[in-house]
């Protein structure tokens, strides 16, 4: 909220690079809350009651095909969106960031990105053995 504060009471005196600093914190902020929504709605409805939510108009289209390991690939996906714009920030913020927390950053991005597609495969071979086992 400080961040729309400043936007919304600086706006004629900030420059390109603030701007777009201050937008992508409220990206991040938004992105962060929309994962917190997921989890928490998610994990409810898989491990402990159906919502039964069929057919109502706000039911979002990911919870009618949710599990376990779709969870976990969407929480890495969101995670890696989230990374995606902290290197953003860094980016354009270079100058004025060392060297060091620039490597760490994109070596933590990395290493998210490794993590969601071996969690992604595994899924995916999970399933395969499931569908295999029912033949």
């Amino acid at each position: 909220m400080l961040e729309l504060a400043h936007l919304v009471t600086k706006a004629g005196t900030l420059t390109d690079s603030e701007v777009m600093l201050i937008v992508l914190g409220l990206i991040d902020v938004v992105m962060i809350a929309n994962l917190l929504i997921m989890v928490i709605i998610g994990g409810y409805e898989t491990f402990v009651s159906r919502l039964d939510l069929e057919e109502h108009p706000d039911q979002p289209e990911w919870l009618s095909h949710v599990n376990a390991g779709v969870l976990k690939v969407k929480l890495a996906v969101a995670l890696i969106s989230i990374s995606s714009i902290h290197l953003l920030r860094t980016f354009i913020n270079a100058p004025h960031v060392e060297d060091r927390v620039i490597i760490a950053q994109v070596a933590i991005h990395i290493a998210f990105l490794f993590s969601a597609i071996a969690i992604a495969y595994t899924d995916k071979i999970m399933m395969q053995t499931l569908v295999a086992g029912k033949h």
